[in-house]
């Protein structure tokens, strides 16, 4: 499997605080039936900044670090980028890293409690330079959970979204996981991640999500989210299924 979104480069951000750490996690990862991971480092999220240079020569290091430890897994770099003002001039400075190599995908993070109000108008700006957006863990976001027609709007817009394996089985609790099912049921969501950092509840989960997303929603759909992040990461066309909303019950009281 391709993982398209990891922390597992050393002390950069909030994944691996060791190269000790980071062996592990990849040894982790192979158990968990990945073969190539993208490294995406938290990008200008207001704690983290880790600009394209540094980590296209940190994931070169870590990548001689695995095949000397003999662990079979191909690491790529990329970011995981937080939308701020700043985003728009980074991207015309080249210091954003893609999910592939011909610049096609972002990985675009909100907070996870807001969906700023200029979101909608950076991502269309984004988008207008022919690049498409992939949202990162839509289904831990507080904003979007309490209004999930922001996600609908964006999906419809052309954006994509990934959905953190771990969430889909449970670990973020059952609400959490409830929405991350109403996203994949609701055909809203075009790959799984695992989101790794070397922290309690974010270990490897992508072949349990595999096996949860056959059994709920079939084969096809499971191949078709394998299939989906190989193409992203070789930069060409995914698979989409036609968005549908996510209505929110809405309780009456009786007076």
């Amino acid at each position: 499997m391709i993982d398209l979104h990891s922390h597992l480069l050393p002390n950069v951000d909030d994944g691996s605080k060791s190269l000790r750490a980071s062996i592990r996690m990849a040894k982790a990862a192979v158990d968990n039936d990945v073969t190539v991971a993208l490294m995406t480092p938290h990008h200008m999220n207001g704690h983290y900044v880790n600009h394209k240079p540094d980590v296209i020569r940190l994931t070169e290091e870590f990548q001689s670090h695995l095949d000397n430890n003999h662990i079979p897994l191909q690491v790529f770099p990329s970011q995981e980028v937080r939308i701020n003002g700043d985003l728009l001039q980074a991207l015309d400075n080249d210091d954003i890293l893609f999910a592939d190599e011909s610049n096609r995908y972002l990985l675009l993070e909100f907070p996870d409690d807001d969906v700023p109000t200029y979101s909608t108008d950076m991502i269309f700006q984004i988008m207008q330079r022919g690049i498409t957006v992939e949202i990162a863990h839509p289904e831990r976001n507080t904003k979007i959970m309490s209004t999930p027609s922001i996600l609908f709007d964006l999906i419809e817009a052309g954006a994509l979204a990934q959905v953190t394996a771990s969430s889909y089985v449970g670990t973020f609790g059952k609400k959490v996981e409830k929405f991350a099912e109403q996203i994949l049921s609701h055909n809203l969501a075009h790959v799984f991640v695992s989101d790794a950092h070397d922290l309690p509840n974010r270990r490897y989960e992508l072949a349990e999500a595999m096996v949860k997303v056959e059994k709920q929603l079939g084969k096809a759909y499971q191949q078709l989210l394998e299939s989906n992040a190989e193409a992203i990461l070789d930069g060409n066309d995914v698979t989409t299924l036609l968005p549908e909303p996510i209505v929110k019950r809405k309780f009456f009281s009786k007076f």
